[in-house]
């Protein structure tokens, strides 16, 4: 896969040459390069923004130089078989989930453009829907300084879902929202820790018991975390002591879907 990221501040990035992401870029799995926006501009000033049209605070970061980075990166594409992917951090975009991450991990060139102050000029994204699937997209409910934090946080995520990026694959499957639920619980050695034990299910060597306790504990913390998660959870095949240990925190399987039983909340602790 190819990523290319275009900012006002490229050395915000340098943390994508660390870690896993780092070595998939040594090894050649992710070629990621990082774009400075201001070398696309043609004033001595190397100017990136302008005042608003219409009035307001702040500046709006101006639509030539993102022409120009743009071009430079769609002209860099690895093939003309499928368009590259502008993604867009905004608040005002779609929210990041671990299924677009599985989504976005199966294209063959993503671009980031990250933006600053009150945003790029909209114009942009129109104009670049001729090169590109554009795609505005939130990493949460809440405003950042600019699109690097957002863009470091979904590339991390994409990235490690690539071939070979991961050391154990296995360890992809079983992890917060895979399934659409939290992660259970996890622990290590000793077994006894500052008179805390590790649940006595794990040290039983019964792999099924392990698993449905660790499917239970999923339960658990999703209603105590993430209601919200459980509301479009597909509960309609799940076996009767799923649908038991769902019962026991509050909720009923109402047309295949976990619905709170009246007066009830999720069990704590």
């Amino acid at each position: 896969m190819r990523i290319d990221v275009v900012s006002i501040f490229p050395d915000y990035l340098a943390p994508l040459e660390l870690s896993l992401i780092g070595k998939a870029r040594q090894d050649g799995i992710l070629d990621l390069r990082v774009h400075d926006l201001r070398e696309f501009t043609t004033d001595r000033h190397r100017t990136v923004d302008d005042t608003p049209y219409g009035g307001g605070a702040g500046m709006v970061m101006k639509a030539e130089p993102w022409a120009q980075a743009l071009t430079a990166v769609a002209d860099a594409a690895p093939g003309p078989e499928r368009r590259p992917v502008l993604i867009v951090p905004s608040p005002a975009g779609e929210r990041f989930t671990q299924a677009l991450a599985h989504e976005l991990a199966g294209e063959e060139h993503l671009a980031f453009a990250c933006g600053r102050y009150e945003g790029i000029d909209e114009r942009v994204l129109e104009w670049a829907a001729e090169r590109f699937d554009v795609r505005p997209v939130s990493l949460g409910d809440y405003v950042l300084n600019g699109g690097e934090v957002a863009v470091l946080a979904m590339v991390e995520a994409v990235g490690r879902l690539l071939p070979g990026v991961v050391g154990n694959p296995e360890s992809l499957v079983e992890e917060s929202h895979s399934d659409g639920l939290l992660e259970y619980p996890v622990y290590t050695k000793p077994a006894q820790w500052r008179d805390r034990e590790v649940p006595a299910v794990l040290l039983s060597g019964n792999h099924g018991k392990i698993a449905q306790w660790r499917r239970h504990e999923q339960f658990r913390r999703t209603a105590l975390r993430r209601p919200d998660l459980l509301e479009s959870f597909d509960a309609g095949s799940l076996p009767r002591a799923d649908r038991n240990a769902l019962q026991e925190l509050g909720y009923d399987i109402v047309d295949g879907r976990p619905v709170r039983q009246a007066g009830d909340g999720p069990a704590r602790g």
